[in-house]
């Protein structure tokens, strides 16, 4: 017994033996055991075939290949770097790091070589390295600032973690710079390019869910490690607030398509010993909104079981859960549960990238630095909103 070219099992001898006279139809039996077979074939084979023209249609991807050297081998570097490996429009070509005993291990693993390995001190010669095209910085939040216009200088485009820098005032000197320096600026928003986001942002776009009215996020977890530079002020210039809460901060205004006219916030704080002066460990803030809406959010270091985005309007409501995350990200709607495919977010925003700095591709939600400078202003307002315990106007 063998089988065909479409998964049908066949009597070899009978192939070799058949007549012309075997397939005169002499009986009702025989007519009826071909048809079924035949019913059989049919969709095989137009599946087959379809199979066969997609994979034909698909042709490689023989465009510019955004070269990318990564500032900062840690962990979350690590998972950026390996997500890479799946990118079809970019490539990780470079390492910059304060530890080059790193160097070995990256290299081997990802084929990069010694001539572009840099550490802190001497990255900026990356100017005269035409193998790279754009730096990705994931290095502590206190870092950014300076790293992005030495990159920038260098005439390199600048990929930032968020929060793009410790303030507003830094958000705009590393704009600054970049647009001196004629690159682009562009910040590692990997949820903007998540599938399950987009699906609620089309719905509230085209009035599926009618006006809205309230936005929920909840994020936070159990922080562990107290001399982790998270908790740091220096180098992340706050607490669960520049960590996770940027998420709710972000996630609020491109979930209710407006930006916030004021905020109030309220802090927190059951563990001054692990959480020192100016380290938020829990912050609830709410955000007012033009058309009315408002979103009541919480950034905490003190408690797992969050990760919650949730949208209501007048016709409907959307719920994420895990919202952010990295995946895969799980959802329902007033019509019924999301369940579009997962796939690495970091593999996505990296093509996603590219095709932003080569082609000017004009993404759903932004991710450029007028984004994230937009994000640092609310952060800012929200900690002086603790300060003050006072309603905190935001401008444009």
């Amino acid at each position: 017994m063998f089988f065909n070219d479409f998964g049908i099992n066949v009597n070899r001898q009978a192939c070799h033996d058949v007549k012309p006279k075997l397939f005169k139809m002499n009986s009702r039996r025989n007519f009826l055991q071909k048809l079924t077979l035949s019913a059989v074939a049919l969709p095989i084979l137009s599946s087959y075939s379809a199979k066969n023209q997609e994979a034909i249609s698909e042709k490689p991807y023989k465009g510019k290949i955004l070269r990318v050297a990564i500032m900062g081998l840690g962990s979350y570097a690590t998972r950026v770097a390996e997500a890479m490996e799946s990118c079809t429009k970019a490539k990780l070509v470079g390492i910059i790091s304060g530890t080059p005993s790193k160097f070995e291990s990256w290299q081997r693993k990802y084929d990069i070589p010694d001539k572009n390995c840099y550490n802190y001190d001497n990255f900026d010669r990356i100017r005269n390295n035409p193998d790279i095209d754009a730096v990705y910085i994931i290095t502590p939040n206190g870092l950014h600032r300076d790293q992005a216009i030495r990159v920038a200088q260098a005439g390199k485009h600048v990929i930032c973690e968020k929060p793009m820098g410790l303030n507003a005032k830094e958000g705009e000197e590393m704009i600054a710079a970049c647009k001196s320096a004629n690159v682009k600026l562009l910040v590692g928003y990997r949820m903007h390019f998540e599938a399950n986001t987009l699906e609620i942002i089309r719905m509230r776009k085209e009035g599926e869910l009618g006006k809205i009215m309230f936005f929920q996020g909840l994020c936070g977890f159990k922080i562990g490690d107290p001399s982790q530079w998270r908790l740091n002020r220096q180098l992340a210039g706050g607490g669960a607030m520049m960590d996770i809460g940027i998420y709710a901060v972000n996630g609020s205004r491109y979930m209710v398509g407006e930006e916030p006219i004021w905020v109030t916030a309220q802090e927190t704080k059951t563990d001054p010993v692990k959480f020192k002066e100016g380290v938020d460990e829990t912050i609830q803030f709410q955000l007012g909104f033009p058309s009315g809406a408002v979103a009541s959010c919480l950034s905490t270091y003190s408690m797992n079981n969050l990760d919650r985005f949730f949208l209501n309007g007048e016709k409907g409501f959307a719920e994420l859960q895990p919202s952010t995350g990295y995946g895969p990200i799980k959802g329902r709607t007033n019509k019924g549960p999301l369940e579009l495919p997962h796939i690495t977010h970091q593999t996505v925003q990296m093509d996603e990238m590219s095709e932003i700095i080569f082609e000017n591709k004009i993404p759903t939600v932004p991710v450029d630095g007028e984004e994230g400078l937009k994000d640092l202003k609310i952060i800012d307002a929200i900690y002086l909103a603790v300060q003050t315990g006072q309603k905190v106007e935001l401008k444009d």
